[in-house]
């Protein structure tokens, strides 16, 4: 067996076409249901950075985010999305989700493998080509032979495990120890075993389990219901392995396309201006960018200025948006910098306004929106670019202008 490998960053342009249900889990070729460039989802971006399984290109990827099924499954919708944004889960061609489906281990065990950044290497010929030692190898579909191998490298089963039973319906114990294996706490769980869960139906967790979800519990990955039962033996759904998997990738390093920082302008012309480390960085929002805002989905003007936002990317367009912490309601601003230019409405009203500043010693531009009755102010000769204004305002708005 392989040493562990080192986890990586989530390969970017692999085709995002993981099936979380039933028999017709994607990569199955000549199967009815594989959705490889057939989406009608409400939302689907065609790229061309894709690789094949020989690293050579292979023609137009889709990536999908919204889904025309999740009016009852609302608490599922940001981990859905988010997980389809990284390329870890998707949906069906007609563009439903089918969130109270029940998935199947092979399918968890790919989601898993995907999640620990490992898909690129999953799907190369090296392990695709893996001859398993599993009883029931034959029953492992062709696409996912390289999953399970990776999955075996990097301690997914256990040394007792002599089969895969790939198309028995997951349950959440079984999930749960599955994901507290992908990031590789099982040591922690295995000091955990004499933990006195206080679930209703404790008894029903095996004994050897009992550590998996002491630290399940206490990562934040999975709790109860409300009748503070764990329900150990009941099958996992599609919306509920969403938040099991998303929860366990925000524990685990970011992939490359992701960052961090704070929105220090409004969104303009689908740009929206992040700040980290005192460096700006404009990022063009996808049309259909999913944006989470206080647990809600709303439109990018949403967005507030001081947002502290995590933004991910894919192919040069971000796809996802969530704000991890929201700016004061109330919060002000006042900015010094050179006029570039300003937008006028048909009544040649000011209705944005451009500056550049030195931060740091880095020069940024920045677009604000104006209040339709802000008050122009000082030296109104030197309104004209080059020259320094004062911008003060509130909730991204300016509402003076001030011309020095």
């Amino acid at each position: 067996m392989k040493k562990n490998l080192m986890k990586k960053a989530v390969a970017t342009g692999l085709v995002l076409t993981m099936v979380m249900g039933g028999a017709s889990a994607a990569f199955a070729k000549g199967n009815d249901h594989d959705d490889r460039g057939k989406g009608n989802n409400s939302y689907t971006t065609s790229i061309n950075n894709g690789k094949n399984n020989n690293g050579k290109i292979s023609g137009n990827i889709q990536i999908r985010i919204n889904f025309d099924d999740l009016k009852g499954a609302q608490w599922a919708m940001r981990y859905i999305a988010s997980l389809a944004s990284k390329q870890v889960f998707e949906g069906y061609e007609d563009g439903t989700f089918k969130p109270d489906k029940s998935v199947s281990r092979i399918e968890a065990i790919t989601a898993a493998v995907r999640l620990m950044g490992l898909r690129e290497q999953a799907e190369s010929a090296t392990e695709m080509a893996t001859k398993l030692n599993f009883k029931d190898a034959d029953k492992i579909p062709a696409w996912a032979v390289g999953y399970v191998a990776v999955a075996l490298e990097n301690d997914l089963f256990t040394e007792s495990d002599d089969s895969v039973q790939p198309n028995k319906e997951a349950d959440r114990l079984w999930a749960t120890t599955l994901l507290v294996k992908a990031l590789k706490l099982e040591s922690e769980a295995k000091a955990k075993m004499n933990t006195q869960l206080t679930f209703k139906d404790a008894k029903q967790i095996p004994a050897g389990s009992v550590g998996y979800v002491a630290v399940a519990i206490e990562k934040g990955l999975v709790d109860g219901f409300e009748d503070n039962t764990f329900r150990p033996n009941q099958n996992v759904t599609r919306a509920q392995l969403a938040a099991l998997l998303d929860r366990t990738g925000n524990q685990m390093p970011d992939d490359q396309n992701s960052t961090a920082g704070t929105v220090n302008a409004a969104v303009y012309n689908n740009v929206l201006p992040v700040t980290k480390a005192g460096v700006t960085t404009n990022y063009v929002l996808h049309p259909d960018a999913f944006i989470l805002r206080n647990g809600v989905k709303v439109a990018a003007s949403a967005i507030q200025v001081g947002d502290e936002v995590k933004v991910r990317s894919f192919n040069n367009q971000v796809v996802f948006v969530e704000v991890t912490k929201m700016a004061d309601a109330n919060q002000s601003f006042d900015v010094v910098g050179t006029l570039n230019s300003t937008t006028v409405d048909g009544q040649g009203k000011i209705t944005s306004i451009s500056i550049t500043q030195t931060i740091n010693g880095v020069s940024q531009t920045t677009v604000y929106n104006v209040a339709a009755n802000v008050a122009l102010t000082g030296n109104l000769g030197n309104f004209t670019p080059t020259h320094v204004v004062e911008l003060k305002g509130q909730n991204q708005v300016v509402t003076t202008i001030d011309v020095k």
